[in-house]
């Protein structure tokens, strides 16, 4: 646990005006849902591929079976998130 509090992540600052400008303008169209996706691509991003370095260590190769674990379950939250958020029943 002392991990999560000791470590900083360094977030690209045009990366934050990106998610801040895409993010008002798809909540001005009304689309709250699909703003959270993208917040939640945002975050999978920055935490886990441009700062997989301080998280996981250098010594540690790129792919291994955690990191495989991450990315996947990952991916399946969003997918199943874009199906509940965009299902309409008819």
């Amino acid at each position: 646990m002392e991990m999560l509090f000791t470590k900083e992540l360094t977030i690209p600052l045009y990366q934050m005006g990106l998610l801040l400008l895409s993010c008002t303008l798809i909540l001005f169209i009304g689309r709250a849902k699909t703003a959270l996706l993208i917040n939640y691509l945002f975050l999978f991003y920055w935490a886990y591929w441009l700062n997989k370095d301080l998280l996981f260590g250098p010594g540690i190769p790129a792919i291994n079976v955690f990191t495989l674990g991450i990315y996947g379950f990952s991916a399946l939250i969003f997918i199943l998130a874009l199906i509940g958020f965009l299902h309409r029943p008819a």
